[in-house]
């Protein structure tokens, strides 16, 4: 594996990756930050020359795609920071994403200018108009060539969908629609009409003091266009049918892993909230992310899980500090690969995780910048609980809590994966022969 790194040595705030999505070919990789930045990477063709170039990705686009703004009437201010980013599939020339902040939804065009209009009519070359009493003849413009531009321009802005915070938006296999989801409401909206959207899931109740689970991600089929899924809080996922009814208040599959009643704890319900839920390219089953685990359900048992991943068990018994830092909250995502047989997400101290459904292998790989060099070799990593210590082994209590992995993305054919590591976004490839 080799990786290119985007590196910034002393960072702001506002450069921490919040979102990093691959395009349904894999040639663009988008990643968004906590200043509202899109930052789009392309990915170099191969030239006769220099055939082992293929696969680097260098910065295509920038632009800013949210801005901080004020509700004046909850005297709240709103973020920028980008909170997803997702991939229209490429229908013509230009590329299409959404990407959405807290209350708002934008689709941006990408699009290449390498030409120019000369001779008009009515205007001179610097673009000034033209006296007309000295407009004697027609000209005919002619397209002469300039420097490649690539413009970012926003074609939509889906507003005022939203009363809380927008934690998911998913495109729709009609690629006509998409949702956006927040913590009580999932709205559905067609991409050409921006000042209404239709709400088929709202689970709030009536008195807000009965609230007992929130809406933490959705995501539809990837193909059946009436089908999509929201998992919760409390742990449970809902798979719900929008022909059964406008208003998707009755689940037609409900997948929930009744708890152990011996591991039970203070940390137990938050711990066992779903962070992310992923449907498998071939449609047939789901992934979810809880704070401990990565689970993958078959949409045809829905009494319990068909695989369960530990991702880090060695911090059960560090609970209680992970609580008090916050980290416990954390909203880790998960990735399958282009053939559903892996599995990757995210860990602390720079770690990741891959899960090898097939042979049941698994391994710890590191995002670090000893890492980084180009053709550099991952080596896997082993956190030792308690104990004699190896050493290449690095013990619990020494792993770095404020560097996590929590947004991961992986090519949807390739062996190539994007993991951001707080303002660093490193790509890691295999070997190419």
């Amino acid at each position: 594996m080799h990786l290119i790194t985007e590196d910034k040595r002393r960072y702001q705030k506002a450069d921490i990756i919040s979102t990093v999505e691959f395009n349904s070919t894999g040639e663009l990789l988008a990643t968004g930050d906590k200043g509202g930045r899109v930052v789009v990477f392309q990915r170099e063709q191969e030239s006769k020359n220099q055939p082992h170039r293929r696969g680097e990705y260098n910065v295509y686009s920038t632009f800013q795609s949210h801005e901080p703004e004020f509700d004046y009437l909850k005297s709240l201010e709103i973020e920028e920071k980008i909170n997803k980013i997702r991939w229209l599939p490429q229908q013509n020339a230009a590329y299409f994403l959404l990407s959405t902040n807290d209350k708002t939804v934008k689709l941006w065009k990408i699009s290449e200018r390498d030409k120019r209009p000369e001779g008009y009519n009515l205007k001179d070359e610097d673009g000034r108009i033209r006296d007309p009493s000295t407009i004697t003849s027609l000209r005919v413009p002619v397209l002469r060539p300039m420097d490649l531009m690539v413009e970012a321009t926003p074609r939509r802005v889906f507003s005022n969908g939203h009363t809380y915070h927008i934690n998911s938006i998913s495109v729709n296999s009609d690629y006509e629609t998409y949702m956006s989801t927040d913590d009580l409401r999932i709205n559905l909206w067609h991409l050409e009409i921006t000042n209404r959207s239709f709400n088929i899931v709202d689970i709030k109740p009536a008195n807000m003091e009965e609230l007992t689970e929130v809406i933490t991600a959705a995501e539809f089929h990837p193909y059946h266009c009436n089908t999509f899924v929201y998992s919760s809080s409390k742990g449970s996922i809902r798979l719900c049918d929008m022909r059964a009814a406008a208003l998707c208040d009755n689940h037609s599959k409900f997948f929930e892993e009744p708890e152990d009643p011996s591991n039970r704890s203070f940390f137990s319900e938050i711990i066992s909230s779903i962070s992310d839920v992923k449907f498998s390219h071939s449609g047939r089953y789901l992934m979810t992310r809880d704070y401990l685990t990565v689970k993958v359900w078959d949409l045809n048992m829905e009494s319990k899980p068909l695989e369960t991943y530990q991702v880090h068990d060695y911090l059960r018994s560090k609970l209680c500090s992970l609580y008090e830092n916050d980290c416990i909250f954390d909203k880790f995502e998960c990735v399958w690969n282009g053939s559903d047989s892996v599995i990757m997400t995210g860990s602390y101290n720079n770690f990741f995780r891959m899960f090898d459904r097939n042979t049941k292998r698994d391994v710890t790989l590191e995002a670090s910048r000893e890492n980084s060099k180009p053709r550099a070799i991952l080596k896997p990593r082993k956190v030792c609980v308690g104990g004699k210590r190896r050493k290449d082994e690095i013990s619990v209590d020494s792993l770095d809590f404020s560097k996590k992995i929590l947004h991961t993305t992986w090519h949807p054919s390739e062996n190539i994966i994007a993991v951001a590591a707080t303002n660093n976004l490193y790509i890691f490839q295999d070997k190419v022969n």
